[in-house]
């Protein structure tokens, strides 16, 4: 059990250096604006498939009623996404507060991790309503459109691809 404790210990004092130099790093890189969530897939995406499908209502045959739809629902995701991001950034924030002592609290680091998780996964069901919500205001003409849209669209700086398989079967 004590090399266990002592094992788990270790990891974590020789990761929280890394996971500061990680967090410096990634609070710098990060630009404004909705999409630039690492690691939420095709839920950071919500908000360019509504910025695309108000901009391009024309290409996509939307009718008045469903831009005047779209746009309250992106309005609302936009929020969600500030609040989002400025939540995860304090519950980092404390993490990296706690980790600071040589002999920090690991059921206070362990509470926080905890915390960081939650939130995203609230975030993540948010999006999934606001997917949900949008693909019922589509036809699925329209929807598959956005889709061959958003395979095309230009991808920003240090963005993967999406997988093809991910966009065929909804």
């Amino acid at each position: 059990m004590k090399k266990i404790v002592l094992s788990l210990l270790l990891t974590v004092i020789f990761a929280a250096p890394a996971f500061s130099q990680m967090m410096d790093m990634s609070m710098k890189g990060h630009r404004e604006g909705h999409g630039q969530m690492m690691g939420m897939g095709k839920m950071d995406k919500m908000g360019d498939m509504m910025d695309m499908c108000i901009n391009h209502a024309d290409m996509m045959g939307l009718t008045d009623d469903q831009i005047m739809k779209i746009k309250p629902l992106h309005r609302e995701m936009q929020k969600k996404q500030a609040r989002f991001k400025a939540d995860l950034k304090i519950a980092k924030i404390d993490l990296m507060e706690i980790m600071e002592a040589k002999d920090f609290d690991i059921e206070k680091a362990s509470f926080a991790v905890k915390n960081i998780a939650e939130i995203k996964t609230a975030h993540h069901l948010e999006m999934l309503k606001a997917a949900k919500e949008m693909r019922t205001i589509l036809t699925d003409e329209q929807f598959k459109k956005m889709q061959k849209m958003m395979l095309t669209m230009p991808m920003k700086m240090g963005e993967k691809k999406p997988a093809k398989r991910m966009m065929k079967k909804q």
